[in-house]
């Protein structure tokens, strides 16, 4: 009998790139290589040819790409072009018009993605309800785009009429990366649609060179992790760009909801603590999704799943203000040169913190692989106590507590700022650091779960494997009424795209003069009474005799894969705890050491620390931890 292929997961990390293997027999394995900014691809190979053993075995790739992310952020994207209509030449510029800073008369505002100079109208105008009143011209526009590697079409109401649009991909078809909105948004809403169109533009020519070589040289299947908790084609990807601004943090989300489903927990706080950043969401059987994201100050209208990022990672430099205040991140050290400790660079980072703090030991990270110079991240952590007068572990471990602080916000933001108490929600810590700091952040917002999953400094790449494959589609639907044919012409693309498709459909649906909308499932029955128990739901209020207008049409293709199973059985200790010297409750003191898979199968009480191949849990006194049946170190408040 020949056995089924492989399936890998990849999680592209600013630190480390995380490879999760799903073997025929069900077993799970992990590793994790450094990344390497300049050729993630070289990375991503090297890994595969590890995880194949060198061999050609059947295998399926599902890789989460920071490619995206990165150009967006650091502004390292395409040369692009803007079309629109006539006369709306600066509307990416204007945005909004939103005050970013209540209080700020002359606030900084984002750099555009897309200089004036290279923002052009053309002649044609498409009313609101679709009718074409100017008929598309568009002479001489080649040649205006000559120095453009790239371009992004949006013309308005598009969404309602995309003929213009439709007319201009051809005519500039072989110009360079082209892409128009009413491919990649089509929804009302202008400087939203264009906002995202022009992302797309700006990174899709390196993601379509990066997937690019990925294919040439990888002879297996390659699928893509998308923002929304998806997977895509490389193909797809290739033409979607925008869709994978989060995919890694994505697979993280999924994972983390499988964990918390094992241990019966129908909701969850997700904690993801990388090397850059951290992720934090509020998810419950399933994770929550947004079409009203902004990365880096910059709508993006496409459905994603909704996660707040912070500057606080195991790499997040510290440093003193002018003001003489401790700070931490949001700058990373990044994979090179990396935490102090590393033996490249000098910055004092969380990492170093921990390591000065005895949390993480010389030969303790990636299964004893990386050794740490603790000499090296105590200079660190000391120059920047020079300017505090602290000692080095007063300063270790104020950095800690200012990195939880941040964590803390963030996590605020996505549970209190939106009418959840955190209390209610089990934390799920993953990542690298995301066990180190999440009792304490926890013990703060007066949660008393914390889950940490095995294999956690790998759960992104882990979460790949449990996703499906999806395709969401829209089409505006303001004014209109014909809505079953919409969702049929939207059906009959899905089919096509992900053939044997379970679709699922969904409304824009708001109080007739409100200018925001929510999304709910649609049934034509009813969609009021949906839309006036979300309403209440998310608002506190509804009014079912006022009137509804439904503004976008929804579709969700999904094509299941087959999972892994998260449960394991409970392994038996094969050696003995150690002790260890650790800075913790303000003072040293010697506590247990333990491997995870050497955890005894009982219920034990902090202060303990535990260690596995990719990350490190601490559990403090007055806190119990025990294992479920996936392996995850469910940790209590006593």
């Amino acid at each position: 009998m020949q056995a089924g292929p492989l399936r890998i997961g990849i999680d592209s990390g600013g630190t480390f790139t995380d490879f999760v293997i799903l073997h025929d027999d069900g077993r799970l394995e992990s590793f994790k290589l450094r990344s390497d900014p300049a050729s993630p691809a070289s990375v991503i190979l090297a890994g595969i040819a590890r995880a194949t053993g060198g061999t050609r075995v059947m295998a399926d790739i599902v890789h989460g790409s920071t490619v995206a992310t990165n150009a967006l952020l650091e502004r390292k994207g395409a040369r692009t072009a803007f079309v629109t209509t006539a006369g709306f030449e600066d509307l990416i510029a204007i945005g909004r018009q939103n005050r970013p800073e209540l209080y700020n008369l002359t606030p900084a505002l984002a750099r555009p993605l897309v200089p004036r100079e290279m923002c052009f109208g053309v002649a044609e105008r498409i009313l609101f309800d679709g009718t074409v009143e100017t008929p598309l011209q568009m002479d001489g526009l080649r040649e205006l785009l000559a120095g453009a590697e790239s371009v992004a079409i949006c013309l308005l109401h598009s969404y309602q009429n995309d003929i213009h649009e439709r007319a201009l991909l051809e005519g500039l078809a072989g110009v360079g990366y082209v892409c128009a909105s009413c491919d990649v948004s089509p929804e009302f809403r202008e400087f939203e649609r264009a906002s995202t169109t022009v992302i797309n533009a700006y990174v899709g020519p390196l993601m379509d060179c990066y997937i690019g070589q990925l294919e040439d040289q990888c002879p297996y299947p390659l699928a893509i992790m998308q923002s929304n908790g998806g997977l895509l084609t490389a193909s797809e990807a290739r033409k979607h760009a925008v869709r994978t601004i989060l995919s890694g943090p994505a697979g993280g989300i999924v994972g983390a909801v499988g964990i918390a489903g094992v241990a019966e927990f129908r909701k969850a706080l997700t904690f993801d603590m990388g090397g850059t950043s951290t992720d934090v969401a509020l998810a419950g059987q399933e994770p929550r999704l947004t079409t009203e994201a902004r990365i880096d100050t910059f709508p993006v209208r496409v459905p994603m799943l909704d996660i707040h990022t912070v500057g606080a990672g195991g790499g997040s430099i510290a440093y003193v203000d002018a003001g003489g205040s401790l700070r931490v991140g949001p700058e990373s050290a990044g994979a090179v040169p990396g935490p102090a400790c590393y033996g490249m660079g000098d910055a004092a980072t969380v990492t170093d913190a921990q390591v000065v703090l005895g949390r993480i030991a010389a030969d303790q990270l990636v299964g004893g692989e990386m050794h740490l110079e603790p000499e090296r991240a105590e200079r660190a952590v000391a120059r920047i106590g020079e300017s505090l007068r602290l000692t080095t572990v007063e300063t270790a471990a104020a950095i800690i507590r200012v990195a939880n602080s941040n964590m803390e916000r963030a996590i605020r933001s996505v549970s209190v700022e939106r009418g959840e108490d955190p209390r209610d929600f089990p934390l799920v810590a993953f990542g690298g650091g995301g066990g180190l700091h999440a009792c304490d952040i926890a013990h703060e917002l007066g949660i008393g779960t914390v889950i940490v999953p095995r294999l956690a400094g790998a759960l992104s790449a882990l979460g790949m494997l449990l996703a499906d494959r999806t395709r969401d589609y829209s089409v505006g639907a303001l004014g209109a009424s014909d809505y079953e044919g919409r969702f049929r012409k939207l059906e009959k693309q899905a089919r096509k795209d992900v053939r044997g498709a379970e679709l699922q459909r969904f409304a824009d649906v708001r109080y007739a003069g409100q200018s925001y909308e929510l999304t709910i499932p649609w049934s034509s029955d009813e969609r009021r009474g949906n839309f006036h128990e979300e309403h209440q739901r998310v608002y506190g209020y509804s009014d079912a005799r006022r009137g509804t207008e439904t503004v976008t049409l929804r579709l969700r293709a999904v094509m299941r894969v087959e999972k892994p199973s998260l449960k394991i059985a409970r392994q038996r200790p094969s050696g003995e705890p150690v002790s260890r010297r650790v800075w913790i409750g303000a003072r040293w003191r010697n506590i247990t050491a333990c491997p995870r898979e050497n955890l005894p199968a009982r219920t034990m009480r902090g202060p303990i620390l535990i260690t596995d191949y990719g990350s490190t849990t601490l559990v403090p006194a007055g806190w119990s931890v025990e294992k479920d049946a996936a392996g995850s170190l469910v940790i209590k408040k006593l």
